[in-house]
């Protein structure tokens, strides 16, 4: 069977390189594209969390730098994301995200990061609740970005109204929530009701139970996407590792957290295995489920691409009748991947 390259918009980290590090040697994001096109990712957008102006600044420019010298950098990663600062500082709300460092929003604030840029932040996380947040979706919208809905406690007028300025996506929707919610009247459903909005979702089996998503898939319909959410400790074995100034646990369940609490702290969830997933818990066949982590987040990405003048290198997948990743092509780059050996398989189902 064969695909297009599988697109992921929200990758913090990969193979234990933390995207949000602030500092890389050398070809310190090799190992991390490498691995990434073992799943089939072949386009991403690395992605910057919460932290003040000057970190972001730090990080973003440290991490341009170090994609602008990758090779595969160039060809993988046309843009950013950026997911906070301007989140709901609230417990449940915040995540993992510092809460201290969340602001107003201010599209100003985009704009200075994004002038030492090589290239753009494509992706826009916030919660349209707070002061100023219409104002900053909808010069967003105009500069030909792509603004997502996360960690918010939007109600229905306010995600209708930020869908009315630019918004396009919910971010990992499900998640950066308390676990106590109106049983109704709560932004899960306000989001689900917005048609003009796509939603990503995170199919790890541990931010969403899988029958709680087959829900979710079914009101979402086409605009339903995949995503990782992934850190470092994604396609990586148990233990810690660093995230934005963090130290985060993979647990043995494949659970990423926040040492000693509760909090999920991002995912290791890589994309080729929330498509087996999806198809393994029987929400989608395997041509549909490859297009929710390829063509329609590429779909939802062009508009975005061709306003800054972007255009993805082509890309096609090989994948075997398990969906194991067989060939890859990506512009000139190829790549033959051997059939999984079983030790490999047994890893693989217990990390899941």
């Amino acid at each position: 069977m064969k695909s297009a390259g599988l697109v992921d918009l929200q990758v913090n980290g990969f193979a234990g390189v933390d995207f949000n590090a602030g500092a890389f040697g050398g070809s310190a994001l090799e190992p991390a594209f490498e691995a990434l096109l073992a799943t089939g990712v072949t386009t991403l957008l690395p992605t910057i969390i919460t932290a003040t102006p000057e970190q972001l600044e730090q990080r973003l420019t440290a991490l341009d730098a170090a994609i602008s010298a990758s090779p595969l950098g160039r060809l993988m990663c046309p843009g950013y994301h950026l997911e906070g600062p301007f989140l709901n500082p609230l417990p449940g709300y915040a995540g993992c995200h510092p809460a201290e460092a969340m602001t107003a929003p201010d599209y100003a604030l985009v704009e200075r990061l994004e002038r030492r840029l090589s290239r753009p932040i494509l992706l826009l996380t916030l919660a349209p609740e707070l002061d100023g947040a219409l104002d900053c979706i909808q010069r967003a919208h105009q500069a030909g970005k792509l603004v997502g809905i996360g960690h918010s406690a939007a109600n229905f007028a306010q995600v209708s109204a930020a869908a009315d300025a630019g918004a396009r996506i919910s971010t990992h929707l499900g998640n950066g929530l308390p676990q106590a919610l109106h049983k109704l009247d709560n932004t899960i459903y306000a989001q689900l009701a917005e048609d003009r909005l796509s939603a990503g979702f995170i199919a790890d089996g541990i931010h969403l139970p899988p029958r709680a998503l087959k829900v979710l898939l079914r009101v979402k319909g086409a605009g339903a996407i995949l995503v990782t959410d992934a850190v470092a400790a994604a396609a990586a074995l148990p233990g810690r590792y660093p995230f934005a100034g963090m130290e985060v646990e993979r647990m043995a369940d494949g659970s990423v957290r926040l040492p000693g609490g509760a909090t999920l702290a991002g995912s290791s969830l890589r994309l080729d295995d929330a498509v087996r997933n999806i198809v393994a818990w029987g929400l989608a066949d395997a041509s549909e489920a490859l297009d929710m982590a390829s063509s329609r987040p590429a779909a939802l990405l062009s508009p975005t691409l061709a306003a800054h003048g972007l255009a993805l290198p082509p890309a096609e997948l090989l994948w075997s009748e398990q969906l194991a990743l067989r060939a890859l092509q990506l512009g000139p780059v190829h790549r033959d991947y051997p059939p999984p050996s079983y030790a490999s398989l047994m890893e693989n189902d217990h990390a899941q």
